[in-house]
């Protein structure tokens, strides 16, 4: 099944927190990226909703900082200081978590960085530093807790994707690039994890609102949404085990339109600047 969702701001009614809070309680889940943007909301979401949190991110201080939020909020939370660029930090990840709590549910693989080039500048570099953060990093967290999932016939993962693996823009290859290569390899990892009792869902959200892309400004066809919005939709796409959620609506335009006419839609790119400028 796939997840398009208009405004998901708007569907926690009383009775839909309810039967959520009921869903995640007591659930192990482990999301990485967690200091800041979408993974920090994420976590306080799963938190409010019963789950047990485990956040991952470089930064120690804003994981503990996050952490003793979700604990007075009578959360529980347990902060791992990780670069996911790192296989044994990924693997010590895992293994601290199963250590603690017994068990992984969720890992929502949402650790990256907006790394951006024009192709004519692109150094093998540049291309190896995005591959390190936004493939591997993801590919070392699928993998390590994938044997333990299925040891328990259970689980599901999430991959933090982005519409610029469906609609590129320039300067974006090394994101793209890398983006493009985690989306193939989730479309596969979903097929064959059909009837395992594991789950996946890949995200492919527009611009957010986040500190990645802080100092750019978007026209309003292309304007940032707030991480809260794509937290509360991750969890609804988990609930019901959705497989895939494009977010905004208007992506879908550029993604149709890329699909049967690219030239037509490298002329839209250009005309609305979806690229975006540097803030002055």
């Amino acid at each position: 099944m796939f997840c398009i969702l208009g405004d998901p701001t708007n569907f926690l009614s009383c009775e839909r927190v309810t039967t959520m809070k009921s869903f995640f309680t007591n659930k192990v889940a482990i999301i990485s990226g967690a200091s800041s943007g979408v993974g920090r909301e994420t976590a306080r979401l799963l938190a409010d909703q019963g789950a047990r949190v485990v956040l991952a991110a470089r930064s120690a201080e804003a994981l503990e900082h996050l952490a003793r939020e979700i604990s007075q909020n009578s959360g529980q939370a347990l902060a791992i200081s990780t670069d996911v660029t790192q296989k044994d930090q990924v693997e010590r990840l895992i293994q601290t978590t199963i250590d603690h709590w017994g068990q992984v549910d969720i890992l929502i693989a949402n650790a990256g960085q907006y790394i951006r080039c024009p192709i004519n500048k692109l150094t093998m570099e540049i291309m190896e530093q995005s591959m390190a953060i936004n493939f591997y990093g993801s590919l070392y967290q699928v993998l390590a807790v994938l044997p333990h999932m299925q040891s328990r016939h259970s689980g599901h993962i999430v991959l933090m994707l982005s519409m610029d693996a469906k609609t590129p823009l320039p300067p974006d290859a090394p994101y793209v690039a890398a983006k493009s290569a985690m989306s193939g390899f989730a479309d596969v990892l979903r097929q064959e994890l059909r009837g395992s009792g594991i789950h996946l869902t890949a995200i492919y959200p527009g611009r957010i609102d986040t500190p990645m892309i802080a100092n750019l400004k978007f026209s309003p066809i292309s304007a940032k949404i707030p991480p809260q919005t794509v937290a509360r939709a991750i969890l609804r796409c988990i609930e019901h085990r959705r497989a895939r959620l494009l977010l905004p609506p208007q992506v879908h335009l550029l993604n149709i339109l890329n699909f049967f006419s690219p030239t037509t839609a490298d002329l839209a790119v250009r005309l609305f600047r979806l690229e975006g400028w540097e803030e002055n």
